[in-house]
């Protein structure tokens, strides 16, 4: 590296710093931006198709009508399993308690104590303050979907001439960048939210058939958790597993159905999420499993559980973007999955 480099990097650290500061602590205006710029990318193709057959402000009013309903649906699925899996769990708190007392007597028995661990960390205090901010949440929610929604209506109206500002712009390199990568991240994000749909449903049959087939109560409300679970890389399917385990524990009473209830939901999630999707997405998008995890625990730091949604989505639009200039080509070949790293965008951006 000569010498009349390292200020350029040093700047370009700064930069990224700040960028990274800025974006933490304005979370409740950006966050609910890139939550509309996702969504845009989504429905922009069909609100273009409905404008060559009717009026704007008709493919408009259809545009915003589809994402509401999605929106509605995918909160009230949210809201009936997580409801009905909370007044279950109070109903049966005798069997978790019984199950508690069981690990503490087992463990107590290997010379460990676990009560006094459990009193410190875990007392009413505590839980006064987890219910505050959960019901905090849950009015920050209502919010952050209303701002997402104002700015998706505007941008969805400003597409058109954001596209002519662009293209009218007196550097071309900067101009046809732009471009490429819009069109390029706007394929992948629509392809990633197609695979990665099909996929969490799948899932979630078939955690609803194994958990129906052992009698394990709820069902259906932990297919719906494994659904929702699922667009989160890595620790969706984690929580999607341990959540119906410990409830098996406590209703079953048995390790032997516990062991094998984990290893089949194990099963099913390392089938369809390491073999099926990656052969269903193909190279469009193939970023590297270290990147997406990094993705997902860097923007879930910054935004919170919206982040650890929306933090691969983020990370495709990144790679997208640098794919488009020889100075940033390698960054996408370098966080690219393996073999598939060889090949370009040019397919995906005709598309």
């Amino acid at each position: 590296m000569t010498l009349d480099r390292i200020p350029k990097t040093g700047i370009t650290l700064v930069a990224v710093i700040l960028t990274c500061a800025a974006l933490m602590s304005a979370s409740s205006v950006f966050a609910p931006l890139a939550l509309a710029l996702f969504v845009i990318a989504l429905v922009w193709p069909m609100q273009n198709r409905i404008e060559s057959m009717a009026p704007k402000g008709i493919a408009l009013l259809a545009c915003m009508a589809v994402i509401l309903l999605a929106f509605s649906i995918f909160g009230w699925l949210i809201v009936w399993a997580v409801s009905r899996i909370s007044r279950a769990m109070i109903a049966d708190s005798a069997k978790f308690q019984a199950m508690y007392e069981q690990i503490n007597i087992w463990v107590a028995s290997h010379g460990v104590d676990i009560t006094t661990l459990w009193s410190d960390h875990f007392n009413v205090g505590w839980m006064l303050r987890a219910a505050q901010a959960f019901g905090s949440r849950l009015n920050n929610l209502m919010s952050f979907s209303v701002i997402a929604l104002v700015y998706v209506l505007l941008g969805l109206l400003e597409v058109n001439a954001f596209r002519v500002k662009i293209k009218s712009m007196k550097n071309r390199t900067a101009s046809e960048v732009l471009l490429n990568g819009l069109r390029v991240t706007s394929y992948k994000l629509r392809r990633y939210t197609f695979v990665r749909s099909q996929m969490s449903l799948i899932t979630g049959l078939l955690v609803f058939m194994l958990t129906y087939a052992i009698g394990l109560p709820l069902a259906k409300e932990w297919g719906v958790i494994a659904f929702v679970l699922n667009f989160i890389p890595f620790l969706g399917p984690f929580f999607a597993t341990l959540l119906p385990t410990l409830y098996s524990a406590a209703e079953f009473q048995s390790w032997q159905a516990t062991l094998g209830l984990f290893i089949g939901l194990n099963a099913i999630q390392s089938t369809v999420g390491s073999y099926v999707e990656p052969r269903v997405s193909g190279s469009a998008l193939s970023i590297s499993p270290f990147i997406v995890l990094l993705s997902i625990f860097f923007w879930t730091y910054m935004w919170g559980i919206f982040g650890a949604f929306i933090g691969v989505p983020i990370t495709i639009a990144i790679l997208s973007f640098c794919a488009q200039h020889s100075a940033t080509e390698w960054i996408g070949l370098l966080l690219a999955n393996g073999a598939l790293a060889v090949e370009d965008d040019k397919g995906d951006a005709q598309a």
